[in-house]
């Protein structure tokens, strides 16, 4: 794969998770971090109906692969759920920072349990991405 095949979906990617941390301070100004969940959860219902429909896609079925998307959806609501909660009562840029660090979590599952390596780069990175937390948070 060529890096432009990945590259703009990266960005769009990148733009969209960039409005993701953004609206929700304008939503939690006006209703609780209960509700704007539901109206997100209704919003990302719209874009899986739309893929649906308008690209013709049919999911595939297999039990483990089922169990790791649920898990995901699980983990992500709950996620989106405790960082509306996170930006209704803090600084956007102080709550957006600290969850975008959540690769560090992914970084040390994959590690325990992938057995995937960690290099020192990596492992420097995480020290500072934690430094940086307590940076703008104290």
């Amino acid at each position: 794969m060529k890096m432009g095949d990945w590259l703009i979906f990266a960005i769009f990617a990148l733009i969209m998770w960039g409005l993701w941390g953004f609206f929700p301070k304008l939503a939690t100004n006006y209703i609780s971090p209960k509700s704007a969940l539901i109206f997100e959860v209704i919003g990302a219902l719209v874009v899986g109906v739309v893929v649906l429909i308008v690209v013709g896609f049919k999911p595939e079925i297999h039990s483990k692969g089922i169990t790791f998307a649920l898990l995901t959806g699980i983990a992500g609501t709950l996620g989106a759920l405790f960082f509306l909660y996170a930006i209704s009562r803090g600084k956007a840029s102080v709550v957006v920072t600290t969850t975008a660090l959540y690769p560090i979590i992914t970084i040390m599952l994959a590690f325990l349990i992938l057995k995937e390596p960690v290099s020192l780069k990596q492992g420097v990175g995480m020290i500072f991405a934690l430094t940086a937390i307590m940076l703008l948070s104290g």
